[in-house]
């Protein structure tokens, strides 16, 4: 007969998941609902902002990091090229077929300006909390960003 061993504080945590997974989602959907750029396609805004994060990287890269096709991520690259979104770097050196993925102006001032939307909505939203539910979300920060790495 085997025994499982549980974690002591299993089903408490359990019972947290079910509860924060909801209101992450709500707020998200609402952050996104209350910010997004009609121009600018949720999907596209996440790879411009990996372009952004990595200059330079290269379609396959990208596709990888995503974990979109091939297929899938040259047709959206191609679209943000034609928006004027990113632009292709010189080819590489040591290979002559792989472009880089370079944001324009354009694109990073999209990106900015849909962070400050974010910012300002979530700001607007948290003055209207209380010290005590403000200082909570505070001390949630740290443990919620250790959950996301």
């Amino acid at each position: 007969m085997t025994d499982t061993i549980r974690h002591p504080g299993l089903d408490e945590a359990h019972a947290l998941a079910e509860a924060l997974r909801p209101a992450l989602h709500r707020l998200y959907r609402q952050l996104r609902r209350e910010s997004d750029d009609p121009g600018l396609s949720p999907l596209h805004a996440l790879l411009l902002v990996a372009v952004m994060r990595q200059p330079g990287i290269g379609v396959a890269e990208l596709a990888r990091m995503e974990k979109l096709r091939g297929p899938t991520i040259s047709g959206h690259v191609k679209a943000m090229e034609r928006d004027g979104l990113i632009t292709r770097s010189e080819p590489d050196p040591s290979d002559r077929r792989r472009n880089g993925l370079i944001a324009t102006e354009k694109g990073k001032k999209l990106i900015q300006a849909l962070k400050q939307r974010r910012t300002d909505w979530l700001a607007s939203e948290l003055a209207k909390l209380s010290p005590e539910e403000r200082a909570a979300i505070r001390a949630a920060i740290g443990p919620l960003g250790e959950i996301g790495q």
